[in-house]
């Protein structure tokens, strides 16, 4: 009991650890295929502060913004490769779908202000907690606290507003928090609260535009998967390999350097076949009439190799014989990280020619001004009796791979923080805005994500660190978010608090289910639809039940290419929303 009820850096740790312990437990949970997830941890939180655990304001801030950081740069170096590339094609009208919803959201977030008077700080945590956006009330109340009120006004705001809800008037609620409100009189507990209440129908809506559309159009899941796997197919570019058959006269007797000059960017030769024979696709080797070139050809350029070259044919086995191996290496030497196909040279080394980088499941054809990057997969092929000097170049050390790699993190979150700190001054606000300590890692995470690579440091991240990372950021962020709400949450909710979930429950049905049913009307894929909504309100456990409606990658592929401009949408716009009151 002494841990329970005693002081100090052992109880606080304890009572934090305790959270994060049951609310890990109580998201694993599953009913009917809805599970809480993350969110877990804080209705945990909630509860322990219910029942009295403490945890003094110092540690308490200190291990919640400290969490927060962690969780948004994990966030944003993991979105940052494709974050620029989600605007291309189809993600643009995408992306325009998911903020329509973000707007809609924030507007409506706006009205209920203005219209029912609602505390500012109470609006703001219903709105992040309405949309699922653990980082937004992060963000809104780092900006909260960021503001230098001293602490004992925000408390008294706290209390004052608490009061005001026991006597349930709209007239008390404006006294309370003095009309157009001042910072100094909104409370981040307050803000919780507010979250807390709103995000059960959060996950609860969405889940629920997905039915209702599914059901008012009368949706075919098996005709909507095989839609978009034919849609998918017939857009894809996609690497073959390729046989093709040297007929072209101009070409006999020229080399191979020369060949890969004229269409370096449309094959990749990896051997000759002379006679039965594979020979190694070196560079002074010359071709002669009969020779069949085997490589490796983006589906768009074959029709120009058909008619630079001779006949084309896309072979789904690849022959390797005689001396002559095909073989994956995976890049752990950081000497090689960042450098081009050409500058690394293996040819120019060995009897061997890099045929493909594999990527994040993605095949790349290597070009000579191809990057490869630390953790690609190559595959090669090559002399048998060069394997094994090849793999020790590049590396192939999946121990070397998983080392950490510290210093990036750091360099980062420094330069969010400081980022962070910087004053935008928006039209129309009174107090300029600033990014936080949400928003600045958020956005250095993603261009360094993006990038890759500054000089000779990567900024590379295996994906188990960068899920360890994340969820350990958002446990105890939550952890802290719920044990100070706590302790005057049942209060809150008793006492006019329950008029906060049906605003919070307009703020996520209303934006939905009027985007979805327009993009449904547009002729849009259902199941790419379900993938845009959960990632417009940034809500994984959405996405796992939109995942179980079809075999596809629709709604993940949906999902991710929004995701990242959401993120950064709901960070911003809840800061803009408390900011609104200065």
């Amino acid at each position: 009991m002494s841990l329970w009820t005693g002081t100090g850096t052992a109880t606080e740790i304890f009572v934090i650890g305790l959270t994060a312990l049951l609310g890990v437990l109580l998201g694993r949970i599953e009913i009917h295929r809805i599970k809480l997830g993350i969110a877990g941890v804080l209705f945990a939180g909630l509860l322990l502060g219910h029942l009295g655990a403490h945890v003094g304001p110092g540690v308490l801030h200190l291990v919640r913004d400290l969490g927060l950081i962690l969780f948004v740069y994990a966030v944003g170096v993991e979105v940052g490769p494709r974050f620029f590339s989600a605007f291309k094609s189809d993600g643009l009208k995408m992306n325009l779908m998911a903020s329509a919803i973000v707007f809609m959201g924030f507007g409506i977030a706006l009205a209920i202000f203005y219209i029912f008077q609602v505390p500012l700080d109470a609006i703001t945590g219903i709105m992040c907690g309405a949309v699922t956006n653990t980082p937004g009330l992060g963000a809104a109340q780092q900006a909260l606290a960021g503001q230098q009120y001293d602490a004992t006004n925000i408390v008294a705001g706290a209390t004052n507003t608490l009061s005001a809800l026991t006597n349930g008037t709209a007239t008390n609620l404006v006294a309370a928090t003095g009309g157009k409100q001042g910072l100094a009189s909104l409370s981040t507990n307050v803000m919780g609260m507010g979250y807390a209440v709103a995000y059960p129908f959060g996950v609860v809506g969405i889940i629920m535009t997905m039915l209702l559309l599914r059901f008012f159009f009368q949706v075919k899941l098996d005709v909507e998967a095989n839609e978009y796997s034919k849609q998918l197919h017939s857009n894809r570019n996609k690497l073959e390999s390729v046989r093709i058959v040297v007929s072209n006269p101009n070409l006999f007797g020229e080399t191979l350097s020369y060949i890969r000059k004229t269409i370096d960017d449309e094959l990749v030769i990896s051997r000759i076949e002379r006679k039965g024979i594979f020979l190694v696709a070196s560079d002074d080797e010359k071709l002669v009439q009969g020779d069949i070139i085997h490589g490796v050809s983006s589906a768009e350029s074959i029709s120009n190799l058909d008619l630079k070259i001779g006949n084309v044919e896309i072979v789904s086995k690849n022959q390797v014989s005689g001396d002559l191996a095909l073989f994956h290496v995976l890049v752990t030497n950081r000497k090689y990280a960042g450098r081009t196909i050409a500058d690394i040279g293996l040819h120019r080394r060995y009897d061997a020619n890099i045929t493909r980088i594999i990527r994040g499941g993605m095949e790349i054809l290597p070009t000579p001004d191809a990057t490869v990057e630390l953790g690609d997969s190559v595959r090669i092929v090559g002399k048998r009796d060069s394997m094994d000097d090849i793999r020790k170049e590049l590396g192939n050390s999946v121990k070397e791979l998983a080392i950490p790699n510290t210093i990036p993190i750091f360099i980062g979150i420094f330069l969010g923080i400081v980022i962070g700190s910087i004053p935008i001054a928006i039209p129309g606000l009174p107090a300029p805005a600033k990014l936080g300590l949400a928003g600045g890692p958020l956005l250095v995470a993603i261009l360094l994500g993006f990038k890759a690579r500054i000089g000779q440091l990567d900024f590379y991240m295996t994906p188990g660190a960068n899920m360890m990372l994340r969820e350990l950021g958002i446990v105890l962020f939550l952890s802290c978010v719920g044990l100070s709400a706590g302790g005057e949450f049942v209060k809150t909710f008793t006492e006019g608090g329950y008029k906060w979930m049906l605003y919070g429950a307009a703020i996520t049905f209303i934006p939905i289910m009027t985007v979805s049913f327009v993009a449904r009307l547009l002729k849009w894929n259902y199941l790419k639809i379900c993938g845009i909504v959960a990632g417009s309100m940034t809500d994984p456990p959405a996405l796992e039940y939109a995942n179980s409606l079809a075999p596809v990658q629709a709604q993940s592929t949906a999902y991710a290419t929004v995701y990242p401009l959401t993120m950064f949408l709901r960070v911003l716009l809840a800061q803009i929303l408390i900011l609104i009151s200065v």
